[in-house]
C-alpha cells in the first residue's frame, strides 16, 4: 500500500471514529515529535490527550448551551461591598457543589437588584464546569410553558424536562402572584425532585409572604415549603439595588 493510501485510510478511520482532534493534529504533532525526539507512546500520548481535552471542553459547551443560562456569570467581579447584609463565606463554601452531592436546595431571598440572580447563575455555570446537566428559568416561563403543556395534554413529556436536571435554577420567584394552577405544577417539580435532585430558588419575599405569591393557598404553600427546606441553605441578601448604585450616591 502507497503512502498516500496509508495516510487516507488513516484518515478515514478516524473519520469514522469522530476523532476529528487526532485527524486535525497528527500531522503537526509527527512533525513535532520528529524535532523533539519523542518515541511512538509518548507521540501516541499527546494526540489522545488533546482529542480528550476536546472532546471536554465539547462536553462543557453542550452543558453550558443546555443551560440556557441569559448571560454567563461567576463571582470574579461580583461586588460583595454594596449589600448591607451578605454571608460571603456561606456563598463561597456553595461552591463547592457539596449541597449537589446531597441532594440539597438553595433559597436565596433579597430585595430586586442585589444579585442574587448572578449568584444563582455562577453557581449553575460552576455545576456545568462538574458535568452536571443544568437547567435555568424564571419562574413565571416554567408555569407558563407547562399550562400550554397541559392544555396540550404534553404535560408528562414536559414535566420531565424540569425533573431531569441535577440542578434546576428557578429564577424570581414572588415577582408576579401564581395562580391556583400554576401553583400545582410548580408544586409537582418541587415534589418530583424532592430529595433526588438539586433546586437553586431565588425570590424577594420572605417565607411568610410566600402565600401571597400561591394564591393564599396556605396549604400547597406550606407543603411546598415543607419540601424545599427540608434540605436547604437559605441565603439572605439585603441592601439597596445594585442597579440603582450610581443614582444613590449621587444623593
Amino acid at each position: 500500500m502507497s503512502k498516500k493510501n496509508e495516510v487516507d485510510r488513516l484518515e478515514d478511520n478516524l473519520q469514522l471514529l469522530k476523532l476529528n482532534c487526532i485527524k486535525e493534529q497528527y500531522r503537526a504533532a509527527a512533525d513535532k515529535a520528529a524535532r523533539q525526539n519523542w518515541d511512538h507512546l509518548g507521540y501516541l500520548a499527546r494526540l489522545v490527550q488533546a482529542e480528550t481535552d476536546a472532546r471536554h471542553d465539547r462536553s462543557i459547551h453542550r452543558r453550558v448551551r443546555m443551560a440556557r443560562f441569559p448571560s454567563i456569570k461567576t463571582m470574579d467581579h461580583f461586588d460583595w461591598t454594596w449589600p448591607t447584609r451578605i454571608n460571603r463565606p456561606a456563598i463561597q463554601n456553595l461552591f463547592r457543589l457539596g449541597f449537589m452531592e446531597n441532594k440539597a436546595n438553595i433559597i436565596i431571598l433579597g430585595g430586586v437588584g442585589l444579585g442574587k440572580s448572578h449568584i444563582a447563575t455562577a453557581l449553575g455555570y460552576s455545576a456545568c464546569l462538574k458535568k452536571y446537566p443544568v437547567l435555568f428559568t424564571t419562574t413565571i416561563d416554567v408555569i407558563n410553558t407547562l399550562s400550554a403543556a397541559q392544555a396540550a395534554q404534553k404535560l408528562k413529556a414536559e414535566l420531565k424536562k424540569y425533573v431531569s436536571p441535577e440542578l434546576l435554577i428557578l429564577d424570581e420567584l414572588g415577582y408576579l402572584p401564581i395562580d391556583k394552577r400554576g401553583a400545582d405544577l410548580l408544586f409537582q417539580i418541587i415534589s418530583q425532585r424532592y430529595e433526588r435532585k438539586s433546586t437553586i430558588i431565588t425570590t424577594n419575599r420572605a417565607f411568610k409572604k410566600w402565600p401571597e405569591v400561591f394564591n393564599n393557598d396556605s396549604t400547597l404553600t406550606s407543603a411546598m415549603l415543607d419540601r424545599l427546606l427540608h434540605h436547604a441553605e437559605t441565603i439572605l441578601i439585603e441592601g439597596k439595588s445594585y442597579r440603582m448604585k450610581d443614582q444613590v450616591q449621587e444623593h
